[in-house]
């Protein structure tokens, strides 16, 4: 049951009458010193304000609900204001025989007047005159506001007359909501109730239209603020999408259109059916709780949900870690902030249904509409399709019958929309979520279902929107029970910015925008490629059941996998094609991993990544899953140096499988090798000076560049060997979105170690880098280097980079920079996870280097200090890549040892994992945080 909107019973938690008699005990044994009956006030009532607020705190810690709290700290609230009015106006500013201009009253506006508080929320007063202002007001209000801010309290006030009141409300829409929930706590009666009459029959009566314009379009601003998804990962419980401003939105158009003296009038209103009532004050009770929570979790008035507090209130709300069906547990802190964007997505089906029902209230009185927000209530207008009509131009069914004759139609309802580019009409949404159950296992395999769905997911013309809409109808999960199972699902890491069901949605609409060309300059390859994929289908399906395995038993690409496999079969698509789906769905990380972490020059890594691929159509299919899902996790995560990785990774391996070579690594070493030759002999031919140069660089190193990049390094090294021993010189390109740093020097051990701390001391951040030592000696390291917004390094300010590429000249010649010891400041936020390190050690990987990945909690110097640890086991780096999760750093790393072999297995490699262990674990914050979830090496991607 809903939690009793009814006033909340406080005798024992703050008795009025004890505190007026100490209040007035304290004047009278101070009489005649006014500084010491002051003092004396301000410690009874701080005490009263304090006891109320801890039992308060110590009520919804034992599960009081959030509205009850909220009514509890607004009644102590109420007897604390009233008292200290009665104490002002009786022991320091009495009047005995007060004019018609003394009069007063002291009112609460706002949430306030509503009957509700946050525990550190603002309180908004009215200080409501008869006329200008008196002395003995202007005392009696300085008085109770120098008061009320010593006693902590953040005040919102404004002292006017009603006239005044009245003209402000008309043109402040601001105003004008506080003044509809205002009510009087203390002072002048027959002053109350004058603004209350005057207020709804000269502000209110006949702008109900202009009002439901102005709240609209202020929530449509504060969404834009604030997020404009209901499902970021960080929501703003207060102003944010599905928040609580959003229900009161809806309370103060109701009451607007239907005055009412407070929430429990305009809920017994006849147009609100009980089942949303019930929804709206469960809604409205969650969210205050979490707000309370949040605020007594901060001590302050917080009203954003970051990690760092989210596993706090979790625990102070009473979820627990959950044990999966063989898998991990699911974090306590996981299953509340499900429970809070299922709570965000039924306040958005109540938006529309209640919208809808004023609507319809409004329209009896007001024949022509409210403007372009609320359109004229139009006569249904039949469509082609049986059982759909138009309504107000929007889309509805002739009645729930419509769902229940043929459940399909729950499906068709979203299609028909998107065909006719039509909005749906509230009463054909409610309709909807109220007929779920009508999709059963038999509707799920229905052929005709299914062509209806495919049709939407894959043919759609505005395919984001109705997903969307049959998501928040709960259409969605109900008929895809795979889907259903991410629904509100949250994955508590800092990479992802949103749900898994809304960043799934999101990536299905960047394949849209792209499929529509709509993002060829971002994507000129995607765009060129799409038309090609045989089957679109299979595209769609795999985006929207690749993070079905979440949490599964297995892992998510295999529990990913089966559930897409599942899914296809009971859509009944072919056996090749489900197939087809479900190796895309267990391998979709693949292609990620491969551009991001292995050396894209080595041929071995385009080899392998062929053999698994196997086929152009897999290639084509990953290549665009891949790109959109990563756009789809958040702002700023992709960039153009992901962007150019991919797209070579995309090209070698093309070439690969079309010549046949990908079942042939032999050929590809060998073709390897030939790329070196020649580019080693068209080097000395147009400069035959390089000969030594060029004899002396390895194959990988002329395997990796173009020739006019060759001629600039060979150049740069006769600098640095002819000159001071070091030279840097960077070029920052159009290509990749980073700055291309090289630093030619003698080799030494540690250089790169060196030269990373080199980087990191000036603000740049290593998205990876090359290493290539000459047979003569000489070190030619070349390193990708971004900014802290994810920018090219030294793009905005040249002078930066100059400054840059100073100190790697001077760090190559051993003139090491100061230590960033930014590394052990305050972690903030990210402080909430607590990062296993990892390290794996893969001999196999490459045919001449091992590969070594290290994975822990991102921090400044991270990669100097890998390095350096390397350095010290006698390994030489020949390639780092460099990436981030969020808080999650991954380092891949291809080593050689002092040899040139790879590491071999035993108590050397152990050592050395042991030691990058502890460097990993050094990120860790000093103070563990007992309790906190552990961040799943999954959980990044």
């Amino acid at each position: 049951m809903p939690p009793r909107l009814r006033p909340t019973r406080i005798e024992h938690v703050v008795d009025g009458h004890r505190l007026r008699a100490l209040l007035s005990t304290a004047a009278l044994d101070a009489i005649g010193d006014e500084a010491e009956q002051r003092r004396r006030a301000i410690e009874i009532l701080k005490a009263a304000l304090f006891r109320g607020r801890m039992i308060a705190k110590e009520r919804l810690e034992n599960g009081a609900g959030g509205v009850e709290t909220a009514r509890l700290l607004s009644a102590v609230t109420d007897e604390v204001i009233t008292a200290l009015y009665d104490f002002t106006t009786v022991h320091m500013f009495r009047a005995r025989n007060p004019t018609q201009g003394e009069r007063l009253a002291v009112m609460a506006v706002g949430g306030y007047g509503r009957g509700e508080v946050a525990p550190f929320s603002d309180v908004d007063l009215l200080f409501l005159r008869a006329y200008k202002i008196t002395a003995h007001g202007e005392s009696v209000i300085e008085f109770m506001l120098y008061a009320l801010w010593d006693l902590g309290f953040k005040v919102g006030h404004a002292s006017r007359t009603i006239t005044e009141s009245i003209q402000l409300s008309r043109g402040d829409m601001t105003i004008r909501t506080s003044l509809l929930e205002a009510r009087r706590l203390a002072g002048d009666v027959g002053l109350a109730e004058t603004l209350t009459k005057r207020f709804r029959d000269e502000v209110v009566k006949g702008t109900g239209a202009q009002f439901v314009a102005a709240k609209l379009k202020e929530r449509d601003e504060r969404h834009a603020r604030a997020g404009a998804s209901r499902f970021m990962v960080e929501p703003n419980v207060k102003e944010g999408k599905g928040g609580l401003r959003d229900l009161h939105t809806l309370f103060w158009i109701a009451q607007y259109l239907h005055p009412a003296d407070g929430m429990e009038a305009v809920m017994r209103l006849d147009m609100f059916h009980g089942r949303e009532v019930k929804a709206f004050v469960g809604a409205f009770d969650f969210l205050e709780a979490v707000r309370a929570h949040l605020h007594f979790a901060t001590g302050r008035a917080e009203e954003r949900l970051t990690f760092d507090v989210q596993p706090e209130v979790a625990r102070r709300m009473r979820y627990h870690d959950r044990p999966r069906q063989g898998g991990d547990n699911t974090p306590a802190v996981e299953r509340f902030m499900r429970r809070y964007f299922l709570v965000a997505k039924e306040v958005g089906a109540l938006t529309r249904t209640f919208a809808a029902k004023l609507e319809a209230e409004h329209m009896k009185s007001a024949p022509r509409g409210l403007s372009r927000f609320l359109p004229r209530r139009a006569a249904q207008r039949p469509l082609e399709e049986k059982g759909f009509h138009l309504e107000g131009g929007r889309l509805t069914v002739e009645s729930p019958a419509v769902f229940e004759r043929d459940p399909v139609n729950l499906l068709r309802l979203f299609k028909i929309a998107d065909a006719r580019d039509l909005d749906l009409h509230p009463d054909a949404f409610t309709a909807a979520t109220r007929g779920l159950s009508l999709i059963t296992s038999k509707v799920r395999r229905d052929p005709q279902a299914a062509r209806v769905f495919l049709d939407v997911l894959a043919r759609g013309k505005n395919t984001l929107r109705s997903l969307e809409l049959m998501n928040e109808a709960g259409v969605l999960g109900r008929f895809l029970p795979e889907f259903g199972g991410i629904v509100a699902k949250m994955q508590f890491n800092m990479y992802h910015s949103y749900t898994v069901d809304e960043h799934t949605l999101r990536a299905i609409g960047v394949i849209s925008d792209i499929a529509a060309g709509k993002l060829a300059d971002d994507h000129p390859l995607c765009t060129q490629i799409i038309p090609l994929i045989e089957d679109q289908e299979a595209l769609f399906l795999a985006m929207l059941l690749h993070d079905t395995g979440k949490g599964g038993a297995g892992g998510q690409e295999i529990a990913g996998a089966k559930a897409a496999r599942q899914a296809c079969e009971r859509l009944g698509l072919q056996p090749s094609r489900v197939e087809l789906v479900g190796w895309v769905v267990e391998h979709h990380l693949m292609m990620s991993d491969f551009a991001q972490k292995r050396d894209l020059s080595d041929p071995s890594t385009v080899a392998a990544f062929a053999r698994a691929v196997d086929s152009l159509e897999r290639l084509r299919l990953l290549l665009v899953l891949t790109v959109a899902d990563i756009r789809a996790v958040g702002p700023g995560v992709w960039n153009g140096w992901k962007g150019q990785l991919l797209r070579e990774l995309y090209s070698a391996t093309e070439t690969y499988l079309a010549s046949g070579r990908a079942r042939h690594p032999g050929l590809a070493r060998r073709r390897h090798e030939a790329i070196a030759f020649e580019a080693r002999a068209a080097l000395v031919a147009s400069d035959p000076t390089a000969k030594t140069w060029a004899r002396a660089m390895g194959d990988a190193y002329f395997a990796a560049f173009p020739a006019s990049e060759q001629i600039a390094h060979r150049s740069l090294s006769d600098r640095a060997m002819t000159g001071a021993g070091a030279a840097a010189e960077a070029r920052v390109g159009k290509d990749r979105n980073a700055a291309e740093i090289v630093v030619a020097a003698k080799d030494r051990r540690a250089l790169f170690a060196d030269l990373a701390l080199a980087i990191s001391s000036v603000g740049g951040n290593v998205v990876g880098a090359r290493i290539f030592t000459s047979t003569s000696g000489e070190a030619l390291d070349v390193f990708y280097v971004q900014d802290s917004s994810g920018a090219p390094f030294g793009q905005r300010n040249p002078v930066v980079l100059d400054r840059l590429l100073r100190a790697l000249e001077q760090s190559a010649l051993g003139e090491a920079p100061l230590r960033d010891h930014r590394a052990w400041a305050d972690f903030g936020r990210a402080a909430a996870f607590s990062i296993a390190p990892e390290v794996t050690i893969d001999n196999n990987a490459s045919d001449v280097s091992t590969v070594i990945e290290a994975s822990g909690r991102d921090r400044p110097g991270l990669l100097e200090a890998l390095a350096r640890t390397l350095s010290e086991a006698d390994l030489s780096v020949q390639s780092a890549h460099i990436d981030s999760y969020g808080e999650r750093a991954v380092d891949a790393f291809y080593v050689v040892t002092s040899l040139s072999g790879k590491l071999p297995e035993g108590e050397r490699s152990a050592a050395i994992r042991a030691k990058l262990v502890e460097v990993l674990a050094a990120a860790e914050p000093r103070a563990a945080l007992l309790g906190r979830p552990k961040a799943r090496s999954s959980a990044a991607r």
